[in-house]
């Protein structure tokens, strides 16, 4: 098929100075538009004239999640407020919600991009995409849907949760791709398995979004639907909403959209750049939208900048899969750790399986504790508990420099969530 939605550019140089003009734009369109970004840009000493070259964004301030909760109930906005078509808020756990609000033209252009997410999936308008997500206020429901529609696949919009309804959809008409979070995305495979209903479902592919989602987890799901290709979605409210770059079929990281946003990946606590390959935060900047852009904004999310090109081919630059959050880091006995991190060591542990829980605790004796609940590999033999356990805190010493207490406990003990699963519990308090 030829490719509709993907970008024109030959070149990486094309690709630069798209992005120059891009970025020139942005800060014109927000000084003039916005009270806020005239403030703030004035505040910091910068003129729309003084970006000459895309070094200069460094000169730019930053924008926070904080600057989005105290412009409600319309931050950021740049436009007259007849111009906004829809808004999206995301599901913020303190405080007033982060809303963002959209013209015409962001609209098209989320569209626009997002279905080019099920193109570099290798979809087919012959696929039947059944979407289980949330709808409503949030960006997921109309993201999926609404790409899959203008790329020009069958959507389904079957909502989150409701496994009964999702089994049932998928055997009756014959769904060829699901888009869920990675929890749900199990969660489905072990109630297929369980029923026994593999022989009677056409699924080839799925689309994962909104958590972090492990090898081992990926690995357990494709065996048990017997997939095709699992693909990682990435994207926020603030940045439209969830279809801003997606892993190619090569699953070498996840190309983004760099026609629409500038992507820097800085170190969170001096938010200078990161050499090249270590993680930090992803830090961006539209260069296309009207209603809301962002100058600078720390998104919170960890990745890795990937500096060679994709083997696809592709001009489209890449990020490593989100390794989790600034702000989800907890120090325990004097050592930062990131979720993603302990992630990252128990999928190189073949006896266990993808569901896990971390437990933080202080005990009578004033000192913390870190307890690992793992499960088993469905094929593991329960006399080998012990020496699993051993292997795991063994692993999890050398490679995050701390102890800790392992259980391994049966497979499927551990509860399963039709949305994001909650692994990381700190009793420390």
């Amino acid at each position: 098929m030829p490719k509709t939605f993907m970008p024109g550019f030959s070149n990486r140089e094309e690709l630069l100075s798209h992005q120059l003009r891009g970025l020139q734009w942005t800060i014109q369109h927000a000084y003039h538009g916005s009270p806020f970004y005239r403030e703030r840009l004035t505040a910091a000493g910068i003129q729309p004239d003084d970006i000459t070259s895309l070094d200069d964004l460094r000169k730019l301030p930053f924008t926070t999640a904080d600057d989005l909760r105290r412009g409600y109930p319309l931050p950021l906005l740049s436009v007259p407020e007849a111009e906004i078509l829809r808004i999206h808020a995301s599901s913020g756990t303190t405080g007033k919600k982060k809303v963002l609000a959209y013209t015409r033209k962001d609209l098209d252009d989320w569209v626009h991009f997002f279905a080019r997410c099920y193109e570099m999936a290798d979809l087919t308008p012959m696929d039947r995409v059944q979407i289980a997500v949330g709808y409503g206020v949030w960006t997921a429901g109309a993201g999926f849907q609404l790409g899959c529609e203008a790329f020009g696949a069958l959507a389904i919009p079957a909502g989150p949760g409701n496994v009964d309804l999702q089994c049932q959809l998928l055997i009756d008409l014959q769904s060829t791709v699901m888009c869920c979070t990675a929890s749900m995305g199990l969660l489905i495979a072990e109630e297929i398995a369980r029923r026994g209903l593999k022989d009677n479902i056409a699924l080839r592919k799925m689309i994962f979004g909104s958590e972090r989602s492990s090898d081992a987890m990926r690995a357990r799901i494709k065996d048990l639907l017997g997939l095709e290709d699992m693909f990682d979605i990435t994207g926020m409210t603030e940045l439209y909403g969830p279809g801003t770059g997606l892993d190619c079929s090569r699953h070498e990281g996840i190309h983004y959209w760099a026609d629409y946003y500038i992507l820097e990946i800085l170190n969170p606590e001096t938010l200078e750049p990161v050499q090249p390959g270590e993680p930090g935060e992803m830090v961006v900047t539209t260069i296309a939208k009207e209603a809301a852009p962002l100058i600078r904004y720390r998104t919170r999310d960890l990745t890795r900048a990937i500096a060679r090109p994709c083997s696809c081919g592709s001009v489209l630059p890449m990020h490593d899969r989100i390794l989790g959050r600034s702000d989800d880091m907890f120090i325990f006995r004097a050592v930062n750790i990131y979720p993603g991190q302990i992630d990252e060591v128990l999928s190189t542990i073949p006896e266990i399986s993808c569901e896990y829980q971390v437990r933080l605790d202080r005990r009578a004796d004033g000192k913390e504790y870190m307890t690992l609940k793992v499960e088993c590999d469905l094929a593991a033999d329960q006399g080998n508990y012990t020496e699993i356990a051993a292997t795991v805190a063994s692993k999890i010493k050398s490679s995050i420099m701390v102890s800790s207490e392992v259980e391994v406990v049966a497979y499927g003990a551990l509860p399963r969530s039709e949305r994001k699963s909650k692994r990381f519990f700190d009793n420390r308090a």
